[in-house]
């Protein structure tokens, strides 16, 4: 049978988030910003449901005298891609 997939990943702008970190470790609100094309009220509200899930850590800060906010992907972050991937290989089979 087909496995449940995990809503929270299932969303395309916080599954590409989880992606890109996956493959970087960690990046920062701009960086996300550019790669997403998404607007900062939306990948603010998507990087808190993935902060809540434990999926991400958020350190905000000051970087030259800028607010500069960076995200890092957690183990539970990974773990939880890793299981929807092979979710989604499931469906292909």
């Amino acid at each position: 049978m087909f496995k449940n997939l995990n809503p929270l990943l299932h969303s395309q702008l916080r599954l590409a988030i989880i992606s890109f970190l996956v493959t970087n470790g960690t990046s920062d609100f701009n960086e996300i910003k550019e790669i997403t094309k998404a607007t900062s009220g939306n990948i603010s509200v998507q990087l808190k449901k993935l902060e809540k899930a434990k999926y991400i850590t958020i350190n905000k800060g000051f970087l030259n005298n800028y607010q500069h906010t960076s995200i890092e992907i957690t183990k539970t972050g990974i773990d939880a891609f890793e299981e929807y991937v092979n979710a989604i290989k499931h469906y292909i089979k």
